[in-house]
């Protein structure tokens, strides 16, 4: 029998509050929220262990939520309309939220044993739009892995989930330090191609057909000095216009998508 929940007093549901709300809590309880019903299928596939699902009968129905999720690690709670107001964070619902363990996001943990890995490396963003963004084009691009140096935010940040659309369970991902990074690309023998105007080559000149990682920084400051020194070629976009920069999410999506037409989009 279905569990039931209709005040928004419950215990559950006011945590489900804080694990959207601090990043803290997040990482206290290692839990964090899921609304959608395609992002959960995605978490699930992704592996990530999904907990329990809230579901309001009057969105979403008993019987599509029992067929896609009914097993018997999941607890299923159907919750009123006024619960799932409550807990809702898109404005466009679709009656169904999940709490799932997350993972261990260290670097340590990465595997990459393929030939002609492709790699998305991005310091220290800040923006949640932004590293949606990043999630996206990288899924588009069927990276080998996006890792995060210095992150300045929580992974889990309910705003990245919705701003990635589900990918930032489709891809592989970790997180660490530049060094650390730097240390592990040259361990692995993936050549490092750091985004930096300065002492730079055009990027359409370079040769992507091997182990290749793209470098981006954030738009205020750009890659640390530790990358520019490091890099097996520092690469930028020409600009025919009156400024010098673009959107990194955007300069992101140019420099995968050379790499895939280099490598005849395999």
């Amino acid at each position: 029998m279905l569990k039931n929940i209709s005040s928004t007093q419950n215990p559950l549901i006011k945590k489900i509050i804080l694990l959207q709300e601090k990043s803290k809590e997040r990482k206290k309880t290692g839990a964090f929220v899921i609304e959608g019903k395609r992002e959960i299928e995605l978490a699930l596939k992704g592996g990530y262990l999904i907990e329990t699902i809230l579901f309001n009968s009057v969105i979403i129905s008993k019987e599509e939520v029992l067929n896609h999720f009914g097993e018997p690690t999941i607890n299923l709670i159907e919750i009123s309309a006024e619960v799932y107001k409550k807990i809702a964070y898109r404005s466009s619902t679709e009656g169904i939220i999940a709490i799932s363990k997350t993972k261990d996001l260290s670097l340590i943990n990465l595997n990459l044993r393929k030939k002609d890995l492709f790699v998305l490396v991005a310091e220290a963003p800040e923006k949640p739009g932004n590293i949606g963004a990043f999630l996206r084009t990288a899924d588009a691009a069927n990276v080998d892995a996006v890792i995060i140096a210095n992150p300045k935010t929580d992974l889990y940040n309910p705003n990245i989930i919705r701003s990635s659309v589900g990918c930032l369970f489709t891809n592989t991902l970790a997180t660490g330090s530049t060094t650390e990074i730097i240390t592990f690309l040259k361990e692995k023998k993936i050549n490092i191609f750091s985004a930096i105007l300065q002492e730079s080559e055009p990027y359409y000149t370079q040769d992507f057909t091997r182990n290749t990682a793209i470098i981006v920084g954030t738009e205020s400051t750009g890659l640390s000095q530790e990358w520019r020194t490091t890099s097996y070629k520092n690469i930028h976009i020409p600009m025919q216009g009156e400024i010098d920069s673009m959107n990194v999410s955007v300069a992101a999506g140019i420099l995968l998508f050379e790499v895939k037409r280099q490598r005849n989009f395999k």
